[in-house]
């Protein structure tokens, strides 16, 4: 049975992705003792429009905390709210997506549980996966790690080649991840991101705002 039709709602959450040059991702252990309300609020004004709640060494209920406290701030700057793995936590502050890995529920039944208007975001670490039902059915797919980072202890390097075969095989939305910054986000975009999923090249930062601004300036730089 093929897949409904997505909601105009969904589309535009989609398209959203694809059109945000800057996706932040949260993580309050890598904010140099800031809290993530902090760091988003920042990027935030800087225009970043894509946050995703991540916070993988923290507890659910602050993760909770963070996402109910940042749906208020992405609702006030027009931006797009994802959850990542959590569907509990999402459907509780009104998210307006999740982002899942390979090992998660299947995207049908998150999106089930979420309602048709959720955007479901899809983590790419090997080009077997682009080949799957899960692959088909996302919202957007987040490739990498791309560049080598110290975000995620257990990264696989995917390297520029999987973001090439990514954009060649799908016209999802893609978000590339892993040790991205203002210096080789050129080098994503050429190879086929649309948007670039940052965590402390932003979160690191000793100006948050002015890391997302530069990021962003290179993504639209290279874009034209």
């Amino acid at each position: 049975m093929s897949e409904p039709e997505p909601t105009q709602e969904r589309r535009r959450r989609r398209e959203f992705i694809r059109t945000s040059a800057v996706y932040l991702v949260t993580e309050e252990s890598l904010s140099a003792g800031r809290s993530s309300e902090e760091i988003a609020e920042a990027a935030l004004g800087a225009g970043v429009r894509v946050v995703q709640v991540r916070e993988k060494e923290g507890s659910a209920r602050r993760a909770l905390e963070i996402a109910i406290g940042l749906r208020e701030s992405t609702r006030r700057h027009g931006a797009l709210l994802i959850v990542n793995d959590r569907i509990d936590i999402a459907i509780a502050c009104d998210a307006d997506g999740v982002h899942l890995g390979q090992g998660d529920l299947p995207i049908a039944l998150a999106r089930l549980l979420l309602g048709e208007d959720a955007i479901v975001g899809l983590s790419i670490t090997h080009e077997d996966q682009l080949e799957t039902d899960d692959a088909r059915e996302a919202d957007y797919l987040g490739v990498g790690s791309v560049f080598p980072t110290g975000s995620k202890d257990d990264a696989t390097i995917t390297g520029l080649h999987l973001l090439e075969l990514a954009r060649a095989r799908s016209d999802l939305p893609i978000v590339a991840i892993g040790g991205i910054t203002a210096a080789n986000a050129g080098k994503a975009v050429a190879f086929g991101a649309d948007s670039l999923a940052v965590i402390s090249a932003v979160t690191a930062a000793p100006d948050p705002a002015a890391a997302a601004l530069e990021l962003g300036v290179a993504v639209e730089n290279h874009r034209r």
